[in-house]
């Protein structure tokens, strides 16, 4: 059933074209099946395998084009760095699928868009080498942003959050991290025997967050050593980067699928990195648009 409640112009802003405030995208540009990838420019990338196009929109950080891929309706938007974007993005794709803007009340018809964020990451296990392909069939959020809403719990899986602050002596001044699983259908559906199944951290951060040290000291410097030696059903944490799990727990809060799938670029134990990983992304897309 549809909520009456009318939803304050202060809550949800609408610009004056009729789109939506951050991402610039009006209802008519939604596709039910969204790619997400962090660098604007690397929407080109994607798009250049579709078919045709329909649209191409950019606003801040935020850059979509939507289109045709082998015959089906898709688009790509980018979300910047960082989970607090992530945020951004999933309300107003959420609002542009189930939010009447003429009225301003939730459709009484939901919505369920299908979402893949397509990402570069730092590798924490050795087996697990520049240029694999990782899905983050469990995501670790440390952002805190899915702490601030209501039912976070009834998308996060409680006993992995309470085993891995225990193990890693989590310090109770950052915030409490968040556990969630990526859609099940889309994993696979998109997640085959040429990519891991890990445990992904979404870092809240690229360098203290995920154990960097450059010239700031690290409030704790054996966070990442506790991290890799934690295991939960015998499996270890798998690699670091900083938006899976506030896609996942977003979506699933809000009735939709997602997923993440990053690919290999540096190789954190081993301490090595690769700058030069553009045709490995590429092959990433390309696999990841013909399955999905």
């Amino acid at each position: 059933m549809a909520e009456d409640r009318i939803i304050p112009p202060s809550e949800l802003i609408i610009n004056d074209d009729g789109s939506v405030f951050h991402i610039h995208l009006r209802p008519e540009h939604l596709r039910d099946n969204i790619l997400l990838v962090g660098d604007p420019e690397r929407v080109n990338m994607v798009a250049s395998y579709f078919d045709e196009i329909d649209y191409d929109i950019s606003s801040r950080e935020f850059h979509a084009i939507g289109g045709r891929y082998k015959g089906k309706d898709i688009m790509c938007i980018s979300h910047g760095i960082g989970p607090d974007n992530i945020e951004i993005v999933l309300t107003e794709l959420d609002a542009l699928a189930n939010i009447d803007f003429k009225t301003r009340k939730v459709k009484p018809h939901h919505c369920t868009l299908n979402l893949v964020r397509v990402g570069t990451s730092g590798s924490l296990v050795y087996d697990l080498k520049i240029g694999d392909f990782v899905v983050a069939q469990k995501a670790i959020g440390f952002d805190g942003i899915l702490n601030f809403y209501a039912d976070r719990d009834k998308v996060c899986d409680l006993d992995f959050e309470k085993a891995f602050c225990s193990y890693v002596a989590w310090d109770p001044t950052w915030a409490a991290p968040y556990v969630v699983d990526a859609d099940a259908d889309l994993v696979d559906r998109i997640g085959k025997d040429d990519m891991l199944r890990g445990y992904t951290i979404a870092a809240v951060g690229f360098y203290a967050p995920q154990g960097r040290e450059v010239r700031l000291k690290l409030k704790d410097p054996h966070l990442n050593s506790k991290i890799e030696s934690f295991r939960y059903d015998g499996r270890p944490v798998t690699n670091f980067e900083m938006e899976s799990a506030c896609l996942q727990g977003m979506a699933r809060l809000l009735g939709h699928k997602a997923m993440t799938v990053c690919c290999i670029i540096a190789q954190r134990v081993a301490e090595d990195v690769n700058t030069d990983y553009k045709p490995f992304v590429g092959n990433l897309i390309e696999t990841v648009l013909q399955r999905f």
